[in-house]
């Protein structure tokens, strides 16, 4: 671990081509004794011109730029495990940026050992979740990496003002201060934060942001029809046709994409402690945990499907929180891998305006019984056992409530609840 920046030479950068990232190497340089700057691009499926990110990031100042094909990993190790555990962070968010961030940091550790770099620069900012998801996952592969986080060292205090120093370097940029929306994007999803979206009186200005799809008011006046097939509760074929992990996403995300589909404008509670607001697009994947929820509502038992409900969230924090490696959650997903060993078949929906319209569902592992749940004639259930299975059940509830009324009366010198063994014996009648 280096210990001061005069031990600094050669540094690692998590590089998007983005403001941040193009402003941070040559402020490297000026900082660090002109240090070697090597750039890394994890390719999660994000819409960008990689040769480009190439050329620019050398025109910034960096000696190359190492492009990362991690597409297949993520979705099958990250997440399509998150979707079998039905991980949502507060219930609502399907966690798109956070799935990223540990897998990058995982291959930037390996290229940072492989080059021989005194440390691993990021991006973020002193007021993000990815500031701690990035740092975790690097220490968990090797806790003695020095760690360089510009936000949380510079005299720069706002985006504003990194406009300001790109200018000043003559550093191209993408984008305009007009249009300096902070976004993230993979395959999984498309998120957007800042400029009027700080304010949450405010609509999202949909027509403008949005680019995985369309919203609800332009989608087609005519429904959508789609199948996912799952196998223990991975996603193997949509509309009958067996597809591999990307292009199976890629063509969720074309399909609820033009149907308004996974639009979230949230208000979340940051690991950091302060509220924030993000539209997120999410179309394939909001249709994945539709489906595999739905599936799972025939092949659980309801002691399983609950417990595994309430995990679900504890899953989402600790991938929120930056804790994908964590021995919990490896944990966890131990559990969540049992309950998915019947969790085969395919669910059914029509996609219209946003909404996900459930059309039926199969498997070969169905525990729903018509025969059990028919309110028609049937000579498998006898309703008379009910009567005896209420009183069992409601057992404890009679005993509190006798006791209480004997007690009522100031009579605290007998156990009050089925002393009166006449009342008693009737009851039990």
């Amino acid at each position: 671990m280096a210990t001061n920046k005069n031990e600094i030479k050669k540094v690692l950068l998590a590089y998007s081509g983005g403001l941040d990232t193009s402003v941070i190497i040559p402020w490297l340089k000026e900082n660090y004794n002109n240090c070697e700057v090597i750039g890394m691009t994890g390719n999660v499926g994000q819409d960008d011109d990689f040769e480009f990110l190439k050329q620019k990031a050398i025109d910034c100042g960096a000696t190359k730029l190492y492009v990362e094909d991690l597409r297949e990993e993520f979705i099958t190790d990250y997440i399509f495990p998150a979707i079998q555990a039905g991980a949502k962070y507060e219930s609502t968010y399907l966690l798109g940026t956070a799935f990223a961030r540990p897998l990058i940091a995982k291959r930037m550790v390996e290229i940072a050992h492989q080059e021989g770099c005194d440390a691993i620069v990021h991006g973020c900012t002193g007021k993000g979740n990815d500031q701690v998801r990035f740092e975790l996952g690097i220490r968990e592969f090797d806790p003695h990496m020095t760690i360089i986080a510009p936000w949380r060292e510079w005299d720069i205090l706002s985006r504003e003002q990194e406009f300001d120093y790109a200018e000043a370097h003559n550093i191209p940029l993408p984008i305009t201060r007009e249009t300096n929306y902070s976004k993230d994007e993979n395959l999984f999803h498309l998120s957007h934060e800042g400029l009027d979206l700080e304010d949450p009186t405010t609509k999202p200005k949909y027509d403008e942001i949005l680019e995985l799809g369309v919203s609800p008011q332009k989608a087609p006046d005519q429904e959508t029809t789609v199948s996912v097939t799952f196998e223990a509760g991975v996603p193997v074929a949509v509309n009958g046709e067996k597809l591999d992990a990307i292009p199976l996403l890629e063509k969720l995300n074309e399909l609820g994409g033009a149907n308004g589909i996974g639009i979230l404008d949230v208000v979340e509670n940051r690991l950091v402690g302060m509220k924030s607001r993000g539209v997120y697009e999410t179309p394939g994947g909001t249709i994945l945990y539709h489906a595999h929820e739905k599936l799972e509502q025939i092949t659980l038992d309801r002691d399983t499907q609950h417990y595994k409900q309430g995990m679900a969230l504890k899953y989402a924090d600790l991938v929120y929180n930056g804790l994908w490696f964590s021995p919990l959650r490896k944990a966890l997903q131990v559990f969540v891998d049992e309950t998915q060993k019947n969790v085969t078949g395919t669910v059914h929906m029509e996609l219209y305006k946003g909404n996900i319209i459930d059309a039926g569902m199969t498997s070969p592992y169905s525990l729903y019984s018509d025969a059990l749940a028919t309110f028609g004639e049937d000579d498998i259930y006898n309703q008379n056992d009910a009567e005896g299975f209420i009183k069992l059940f409601g057992l404890p509830q009679s005993a509190r409530v006798m006791a209480e009324q004997t007690w009522a009366k100031g009579d605290t010198t007998e156990p009050g609840a089925f002393t009166d063994v006449e009342r008693n014996n009737e009851w039990l009648r």
